[in-house]
């Protein structure tokens, strides 16, 4: 079991931030808006988040959502989401909330804020069903392709306060060593040197990433770099109230396989997991060789694990698994 104190730390940006809407956030809402009020909203590990109420221009009731961060990193978390919550909203409208702007506070620079419309969803307990989630991504996947034609972003994009690297490569070999290197760095960083995970890092970049990846792209096959959410686990999905369909948002997009989306449902802590897989590849298949696909998928899987365990120093619980 996960331990519960690692979901149960404090927030480190003050409740201050969403207490008051910021005139550089006031500027954002649609001409003749008027603010009624702000309060806190839904759950974040990284950063406060409130609903701003108001009525627009006609009198009509309208909320928006507010999400703060501070420091350098926040300002990199906040754009970051921002654009790739835009990608997937020009991709997939339905799908996301639409994202608004981004920015930093009026009265204060050094906090940040991402601004978008406002859903209701369902119960945090519950989550899409596979069968209308997994149509959908396959859907987004198949049509949302990389506009360059190489693997990565355009900026850099945060998986929760870390920063991914996102440099723009030619192939996935590349750009997904570039990324779980990163992330084999700040674990170390995080939890301090350990002579296993020097031995399993050099074997997954010298060995296992060139057996399972270079085979995509050798014998006349090819991967197509396409938009992937970049952390669709459970806690990243809902069910909009209104429309009954699935929205996912805290989005850290890349252009990369396609595969690499279904690796936060791997593990069994998720709620999302082997059935939503299942329904996936019926609507997109497995990349050729497909045999080594679960084995490709354990691999993608280890560089979200790694991320976790980065994610809180003194907890070995990701690193130990």
């Amino acid at each position: 079991m996960v331990d519960s104190a690692i979901w149960d730390q404090e927030i480190a940006v003050p409740e201050s931030v969403i207490s008051f809407v910021d005139d550089n956030v006031a500027e954002k809402l649609p001409t003749g808006s008027s603010i009624t009020s702000i309060s806190p909203h839904g759950a974040s590990y990284w950063t406060r988040t409130a609903r701003i109420q108001t009525h627009d221009a006609d009198g009509n009731a309208v909320s928006y959502f507010l999400k703060v961060s501070q420091s350098d990193v926040g300002r990199g978390m906040m754009h970051g989401e921002f654009h790739s919550m835009s990608a997937l909203y020009t991709s997939m409208p339905f799908l996301v909330p639409r994202p608004i702007a981004s920015g930093s506070y009026a009265k204060d620079a050094d906090i940040s804020f991402s601004l978008s419309a406002f859903h209701n969803m369902v119960n945090a307990d519950h989550i899409p069903d596979a069968r209308t989630l997994a149509p959908l991504l396959a859907d987004l996947h198949k049509t949302s392709v990389s506009p360059s034609g190489k693997f990565g972003f355009h900026m850099p994009t945060y998986q929760g306060r870390l920063p991914q690297d996102t440099t723009e490569c030619e192939t996935w070999e590349s750009s997904f060593s570039r990324g779980i290197a990163r992330f084999f760095e700040l674990e170390e960083e995080a939890q301090g040197p350990d002579d296993e995970m020097a031995m399993l890092r050099k074997a997954v970049m010298e060995r296992v990433i060139p057996r399972l990846l270079r085979p995509l792209e050798t014998g006349g096959r090819k991967v197509v770099p396409r938009l992937v959410h970049g952390d669709l686990w459970d806690g990243n999905a809902s069910v909009n109230v209104e429309t009954g369909l699935p929205i996912v948002f805290d989005a850290c997009c890349s252009y990369a396989h396609h595969e690499y989306e279904l690796a936060p449902w791997r593990p069994t802590r998720h709620k999302i997991g082997k059935e939503y897989v299942e329904e996936y590849l019926k609507h997109f298949p497995a990349s050729d060789p497909v045999e080594d696909f679960d084995d490709r998928n354990a691999l993608y899987c280890v560089r979200f694990n790694l991320c976790s365990s980065a994610l809180y120093p003194g907890n070995l619980y990701f690193r130990n698994m």
